[in-house]
């Protein structure tokens, strides 16, 4: 009776969160997140429709649903028939093509009542040429003669100016309305690198006044020490995803992994938390699938994911096994494929995750920690956390070639792996 009582309350101890001043929601440091792509998620392609995937999510063990872009599209330079979901002209409205605001509420109730939070992707860097704030004196970069520019070979969007006062100020309006008159939980931040980084600590911190449990997410890596010292929680890994390819292609090994995720510890700030992933709708429209550029090795990245410190997404049609790259301008429905879904995986590596505290992201979990070995092809490594009464452990063996590989650890411990394969090992102990 004794011995299952202190079990019990090492148990509690355990999974309690450690009183400590914690930087992120609370609910954010264990979460999946799952990127919906409205257009071509359900025939449909509308936030009703999108209704009847919760449940799955649900089951898969999603958390978090990042919603695209669901704001009108500009027409004047639209892109395809129906338009880039990053070129918006009006902020404050749904696109027609996905439904009603009463859809979107709707959808967002049904969400936040099964316990998913809901964050919207935001577009701070550009407009559509035909929205209103094109009217608007300075508020857009404009050439010497006048004329609306664009960044890069976005001929869709004009950029705007962010030396003017009042459109940040504007801008930051219409963050609040989605936030205080929609409900959503938070923003994922289109190329945040662009957008001057004291605009993003000046509007999270005055979002934060009201919605101090908000989640936020900056698409840049480049300048994620700086974007992360207050005004995002997250960035994207992008330099870790593009590895992966590298390694699932023959390009480059093991050593160049552990290299680039030095690197990482040496310029982002530890409590940063790194977005894995293996897919997204750019990598995926334009450089292909998870398939295409993974091949076999797919599985294994997609554990990495999990095993890694930061936290997993999920990418529309990874669950039900799509394998085509989706039009971005048109409307393109995803495949469903057993042979190629990997809802199965997800769903215990989610679990896994859950189960794991050490899994969790940083502040939360625990440090990687890498394990000797004799095989240049294995990636071996360990997060080991340590509670009041247990220590909690998750090992990861990894053999990132295609061939078979024998190796033994600096434990002593040897693995046969097939190719692509790997061997995840929890340990839970009781501390002395």
């Amino acid at each position: 009776m004794k011995k299952a009582l202190f079990l019990a309350l090492a148990a509690l101890a355990f999974i309690s969160c450690a009183k400590q001043e914690l930087r992120h929601p609370k609910w954010a440091y264990d979460a999946t997140i799952y990127e919906l792509n409205t257009r071509q998620a359900t025939p449909e392609g509308t936030f009703q429709a999108a209704e009847n995937l919760l449940p799955t999510l649900k089951e898969n063990g999603v958390d978090i649903i990042w919603v695209m872009p669901c704001q009108p599209i500009g027409v004047i330079t639209r892109k395809g028939s129906l338009g880039s979901y990053y070129s918006i002209i009006d902020y404050c409205q749904i696109n027609p093509e996905f439904g009603t605001r009463a859809d979107f509420e709707h959808f967002l109730a049904k969400a936040h009542k099964m316990g998913f939070k809901v964050i919207l992707d935001w577009v701070a860097n550009h407009t559509a040429p035909d929205s209103e704030w094109t009217a608007n004196e300075g508020w857009h970069y404009r050439d010497s003669l006048g004329n609306l520019m664009v960044q890069y070979d976005w001929t869709d969007i004009s950029k705007l100016n962010y030396d003017n006062q009042d459109m940040r100020a504007e801008m930051l309006k219409c963050m609040h309305w989605w936030m205080d008159s929609i409900g959503i939980d938070g923003f994922r931040c289109d190329v945040a690198g662009e957008v001057p980084t004291d605009f993003w600590n000046w509007a999270m911190a005055d979002l934060r006044q009201t919605h101090p449990d908000m989640f936020t997410l900056a698409e840049d890596e480049d300048k994620a020490n700086e974007l992360t010292e207050s005004a995002f929680d997250a960035y994207y890994g992008w330099s870790l995803h593009h590895t992966m390819n590298e390694i699932a292609q023959g390009k480059k090994g093991v050593e160049d992994l552990w290299a680039n995720l030095a690197k990482t510890d040496s310029t982002v700030r530890p409590e940063a938390i790194r977005m894995n992933f293996i897919s997204n709708h750019d990598e995926n429209s334009w450089n292909g699938t998870e398939f295409e550029r993974m091949g076999d090795a797919v599985k294994l990245f997609a554990t990495l994911c999990y095993i890694l410190p930061g936290f997993p997404m999920i990418y529309t049609g990874q669950l039900s096994g799509n394998h085509h790259r989706l039009a971005f301008f048109e409307k393109d429905l995803i495949d469903t494929d057993e042979a190629y879904s990997l809802a199965d995986l997800y769903k215990q590596l989610n679990a896994l995750r859950a189960r794991n505290k050490a899994l969790f992201s940083p502040e939360v979990g625990a440090p990687l920690e890498r394990i000797a070995c004799d095989n240049e092809h294995i990636f071996a490594c360990k997060r080991s956390l340590k509670g009041k009464y247990i220590t909690n452990t998750v090992m990861a063996v990894m053999n990132m070639s295609d061939q078979d590989q024998t190796v033994t650890l600096e434990t002593g411990e040897t693995f046969e792996l097939g190719p692509w394969r790997s061997q995840i090992i929890e340990r839970t102990g009781r501390e002395k």
